[in-house]
């Protein structure tokens, strides 16, 4: 078996989770365990979709909000067990897949346009 074949193997034997529909410049909130210790406790990370990479279980997300003045992005892997629900906020109307240009913006600026479905 070749390394591709592999690949393949592994890809088949994933169970990919039902997600919402999001694309790049959706606010979502993605709940995700977080292991302390010997405890499992659920948290929330809202934030807007810079962009979504990849395809199949491999397929991945980055998410980027502010914290306290801070610009804090994470990359949420699609078929991760520690996802344990995506909720999708606030559809945006962005003309691009990947919306870095939002890292340089502030304050009002910051700001994305709702798309009216």
């Amino acid at each position: 078996m070749g390394k591709k074949e592999l690949i393949q193997y592994v890809d088949n034997l994933t169970e990919l989770k039902e997600l919402p529909d999001f694309k790049a410049g959706d606010t979502i909130t993605v709940t995700y365990k977080i292991r302390e210790g010997n405890k499992e406790r659920l948290q929330n990370f809202q934030g807007v979709v810079l962009q979504r990479k990849g395809s199949g279980p491999s397929a991945t997300f980055t998410v980027r909000k502010i914290s306290s003045g801070i610009g804090v992005e994470r990359i949420f892997p699609v078929s991760s067990p520690f996802i344990e629900a995506i909720k999708v906020n606030k559809r945006g109307k962005v003309r691009r897949a990947r919306i870095f240009y939002l890292r340089a913006l502030r304050g009002k600026k910051a700001r994305i346009k709702e798309a009216r479905y």
